[in-house]
């Protein structure tokens, strides 16, 4: 079955609430702007065009005709003899038996398949292009809100390590341990930022406009396991599906098509012609004839030899389908070991992001606890320190595991072959203006901030 992955599309997001459609708009900007699939669709038009020219070879071909010649005869004194000839009229040749015109046709019919399986694979990747550049500027916005949230519970724990030296509490070693990790927050901090420009660079090169506020997944967005929960499942969709496979395989029809028409340059041609004309002949304005005249014939061509150089062009195809087959097979174990890789991938990054979320809550306490025993002396600024920066790196890690789940899901279902509008738009569902990402996390630790604890 032909698959059309843009069919009712326009309907299918038109439907869509305006409010909950970031996600989409930003797909949808890309479809008019990206130079990428515009050139893949001209491609596939072009390859379209193609095929239609082989086609016309198998047609009748008609054209009308127009001659006219002065004849002048010179035989000696007795014997000069002119006359004017008018010829015009219509013609057509038809082609009875062509077989390599015939191979070609099919090839080009198949290789048009493979140029539609790549428009179709450059939409998927235009799909899993823009939705990872999307979740790439919202994944290092996140990286922003901890490193700012950290350096500012750094610089705090700074100012108190200032405090209690001044005062002659501590040793002025722990002053410069806490500025030391003061002046390493501000660089990671300086470094976020400056990937979040990198990232919204990344975006707009897939839309042309930047922007500034971009919605963010819910917190209870679900990370559940790839369905069905079988990696041999996965691994046979991919094999009837994948359109690198599908392109492979047109492409290997198209070769063995070729190989076809060039042993078809030892075969006859046969071909039917006709024409119909009206002739004038006059001699001055004496006129000699005056009709018409029809023919139809047939011209047969029988190939003898042609110094060796249709073998040469079976041999040289012949290796011709063996670079598609092995291209084929190459093609399908590259998708068996990604699609296999990515339902892993999949399942890891769901434990990952539960265990992480266990984690925070450990770190918080463990911070809490870190903070209360330096505030009895039990506790020294490096191990405050280390557990601040302990908690915001698994605030971090969390966030990154959301969004390698997001971005390892719909390169499984690319790999797979699956991978349409469709997802972005479900996808999209779970995306919300009013959701705070992890800043939501990072502030539910202003407490464990506030030095007057």
């Amino acid at each position: 079955m032909k698959k059309r992955l843009l069919s009712g599309l326009v309907g299918l997001l038109a439907a869509q609430p305006a409010l909950s459609m970031d996600l989409v708009e930003t797909y949808e900007k890309a479809l008019s702007y990206d130079s990428g699939i515009a050139a893949a669709r001209a491609s596939f038009e072009a390859q379209q065009a193609a095929s239609d020219v082989s086609q016309s070879f198998l047609l009748p071909q008609i054209g009308a005709f127009g001659e006219g010649n002065m004849v002048d005869l010179d035989g000696g004194p007795t014997a000069d003899y002119s006359y004017r000839e008018l010829s015009y009229g219509i013609q057509l040749s038809q082609p009875l038996f062509r077989a390599d015109t015939w191979f070609r046709y099919d090839a080009s019919q198949f290789q048009t398949e493979s140029a539609r399986a790549e428009y179709n694979l450059a939409q998927q990747q235009l799909i899993l292009d823009v939705a990872t550049a999307y979740f790439n500027v919202l994944r290092a916005q996140d990286t922003v809100t901890t490193a700012r949230a950290g350096e500012a519970a750094i610089r705090r724990q700074y100012e108190q390590a200032q405090e209690r030296f001044d005062v002659g509490l501590i040793a002025i070693t722990e002053v410069y341990e806490a500025r030391a990790s003061y002046d390493d927050s501000r660089s990671l901090r300086i470094a976020a930022e400056n990937q979040t420009n990198i990232a919204r660079e990344q975006l707009a090169r897939f839309t042309g406009e930047y922007s500034e506020d971009l919605e963010n997944l819910r917190q209870n967005f679900p990370l559940s396991r790839p369905e069905p929960m079988d990696p041999a499942a996965w691994e046979v969709t991919a094999l009837e599906q994948n359109w690198s496979i599908q392109s492979a395989l047109y492409q290997l029809d198209a070769s063995e098509s070729v190989l076809k028409e060039a042993k078809a340059g030892h075969y006859p041609t046969l071909d039917l012609s006709a024409s119909y004309s009206d002739t004038n002949i006059a001699n001055g304005t004496t006129s000699q004839f005056d009709g018409t005249q029809g023919i139809v014939g047939l011209t047969l061509n029988v190939p003898l030899y042609s110094g060796g150089g249709i073998q040469a062009g079976v041999r040289q195809q012949r290796s011709q389908v063996t670079v598609a087959e092995e291209t084929l097979t190459t093609v399908r174990r590259d998708v068996q070991v990604t699609t296999r890789s990515l339902y892993l991938t999949v399942n890891n990054n769901v434990e990952t992001a539960s265990a992480l979320e266990q984690t925070i809550v450990s770190r918080r306490s463990a911070l809490d606890a870190t903070r209360a025993g330096y505030d009895v002396g039990t506790r020294n600024i490096v191990e405050v320190l280390d557990a601040e920066r302990a908690y915001y790196v698994a605030l971090n890690d969390y966030a990154n595991a959301r969004y390698d789940y997001v971005t390892n899901t719909l390169q499984l279902k690319q790999a797979a072959g699956t991978l349409s509008p469709r997802d972005l738009i479900e996808l999209n569902n779970w995306i919300s203006a009013t959701a705070p990402g992890i800043e939501a996390l990072a502030n539910d630790n202003k407490t464990l901030d506030d030095p007057s604890r």
